[in-house]
């Protein structure tokens, strides 16, 4: 365990800058209780039926208030798929994360087989199958089916990203930095929420807009942005939990043989050139025509999504190393659920 007396919170709030607005979704707190009430200790219950301890830090994660920092316009019919899928995130990354690699291709396969409407819930025997059968459902009624087939690709990219990091935990070898950021900005699990913006707007842009350079290196620097601040915030919790293989500040330590002091330093260094690129970009976008505003637009929310992660994040209890489910429990639960 690292005991230099060094703040890290203290470089998040100070050092960690975006000149982005915040808002926030004023239907969080509603949201919030159903999320409590009719998921954690309703619909779900049977996860952690036995652990109230574990429900209470699900509960004080707040993840419809970090939903409602990155969606903060979206109606409460619109928000509640995005509540969810906040939820799923958590669950699925506390579950499998200690899980053994060649184990995470199956839920990988079945997860995208029931999204893409190929298995039923039931069918896919893996414990999430419901919530993203519901999930999948929910999102239908507001956009096409070609809109959730590109959330479903990067869902499928969150895992790979997960069953890459397992691997370098497993063997306790650490990646480059720079395939240790690839790697991240996959498991970070951004990519499919940003998918999410023409939930909130109601505007569905065509697949050409999606698949422009620009428009896909935007994501990918918002990817990394909030890696690069994540990493900095969880790196005391993954030290706890033996994660430090694909936590970028570690692998920094690591490959330089510095200080965790000067990791964090440099690994706001590389989130600062990361921030001037979007930032520079999202200033000279190319011209979309008919669809310029709607682009702009889009731009604008993803980097809410930015300044809002910052906002809600360092005020949460999940990344202090006294309020994460604890690994070995995390283990039990998933001898549990096979």
């Amino acid at each position: 365990m690292n005991t230099e007396n060094f703040n890290t919170l203290e470089l998040l709030r100070k050092q960690f800058r975006y000149p982005f607005p915040t808002l926030k979704n004023p239907h969080a707190e509603q949201l919030q209780e159903l999320t409590e009430k009719f998921w954690i200790d309703g619909e779900y219950l049977w996860l952690y039926e036995q652990n109230p301890d574990l429900r209470k830090k699900y509960k004080k994660t707040k993840t419809a208030h970090i939903a409602a920092q990155w969606f903060p316009t979206a109606s409460p019919e619109r928000f509640k798929p995005i509540c969810r899928l906040m939820l799923w995130t958590l669950y699925n990354d506390d579950l499998y994360e200690e899980c053994d690699p060649n184990d995470i291709g199956y839920v990988h396969a079945q997860s995208i087989a029931i999204l893409n409407g190929e298995i039923s819930a039931e069918d896919s025997g893996i414990p999430l199958g419901s919530m993203l059968s519901t999930l999948r459902l929910e999102l239908l009624e507001f956009i096409p089916q070609e809109s959730v087939s590109r959330f479903t690709q990067m869902i499928s990219r969150y895992f790979t990203g997960l069953e890459t990091e397992l691997k370098y935990k497993k063997n306790k070898s650490y990646p480059s930095i720079k395939e240790c950021i690839a790697l991240r900005e996959n498991s970070i699990c951004l990519y499919p929420f940003l998918q999410l913006t023409e939930l909130e707007t109601g505007i569905i842009l065509p697949q050409e807009i999606h698949e422009h350079p620009v428009i896909i290196r935007l994501q990918t620097l918002a990817c990394h942005l909030v890696t690069f601040f994540n990493e900095v915030q969880s790196v005391l919790k993954d030290e706890a939990t033996d994660s430090i293989y694909y936590n970028i500040v570690k692998v920094i330590q690591h490959e330089r043989q510095i200080s965790l002091k000067e990791a964090c330093l440099e690994d706001l260094r590389l989130h600062n050139e990361d921030l001037k690129e979007f930032v520079e970009l999202q200033s000279s976008l190319p011209d979309f025509g008919i669809w310029q505003d709607a682009v702009v637009n889009w731009v604008h929310y993803m980097s809410m999504v930015l300044s809002g992660w910052k906002n809600i994040s360092t005020k949460l209890d999940r990344y202090t190393k006294d309020e994460f489910p604890g690994a070995a429990e995390l283990k039990d639960k998933l001898k549990q659920v096979r």
